[in-house]
């Protein structure tokens, strides 16, 4: 994943992207200033009509720094590109939760999806009505995600709560290491899919015995 603070540099980035086979952007607003909400919304028309690929708005205020109002995020699904949002989580609680996705929809082009971020919200989203789950896990985990997919696709609520709430031993090593980032490179590890530090720098690898627990998690969770 690749980033950066100029429009230029995002250009050319998009370029890579769509060059190496890209069939979508997830488009951050990130600043060393602090944005405006026109300058976010002409960074997205410069690269929506820059770019022949679909792109999603990426809503991530505790990265970002940058906090997107509904109004907003209705003022980008106006751009003909714009095709989703990423939304940082939920509220907890069921009914707040499909009140937070109905308010947000209520000001999107229609055909613009809303996408649940931060997995351990997966279920609570997909319950409140977002189409999409923007997964991290689920790229380790993809038989595992299908299945929470399939049954948010199939309107079976109580399953989807069922097998999120399954998997919180692994959103408390979200949680316990401040993120998911660390915990999915050491799973990957664990897998044999990358070595045990693969994390960039400055990101440094977990210690033994957290990398002890993780595997222990996705040995108890048969994780797959």
């Amino acid at each position: 994943m690749w980033g950066a603070v100029s429009t230029d540099a995002i250009l050319h980035l998009a370029d890579d992207a769509q060059a190496a086979g890209a069939n979508a952007l997830l488009l951050p607003a990130v600043s060393y200033q602090p944005l405006r909400d026109e300058e976010v919304f002409s960074l997205f028309e410069t690269v929506t009509r820059h770019v022949s690929v679909p792109v999603c708005i990426y809503d991530n205020p505790g990265t970002t720094h940058f906090t997107f109002t509904d109004e907003l995020h209705g003022r980008l699904s106006s751009l003909e590109g714009v095709r989703s949002v990423k939304i940082p989580g939920v509220p907890d609680s069921p009914a707040a939760a499909t009140e937070r996705v109905n308010a947000l929809r209520q000001h999107l082009r229609p055909g613009v999806t809303i996408g649940i971020s931060g997995d351990a919200y997966a279920g609570l989203g997909l319950n409140a009505g977002c189409e999409v789950w923007y997964s991290v896990c689920g790229g380790l985990f993809p038989e595992m995600a299908k299945q929470i997919t399939e049954a948010a696709a199939a309107n079976a609520h109580q399953r989807v709560t069922a097998l999120t709430t399954r998997l919180e031993p692994l959103w408390s090593l979200f949680r316990q290491h401040g993120g998911s980032l660390r915990v999915i490179a050491a799973a990957a590890g664990v897998l044999g899919l990358t070595d045990i530090d693969c994390l960039p720098r400055p990101l440094q690898p977990l210690s033994a015995g957290d990398i002890a627990d993780i595997a222990h998690v996705i040995r108890v969770l048969d994780l797959k």
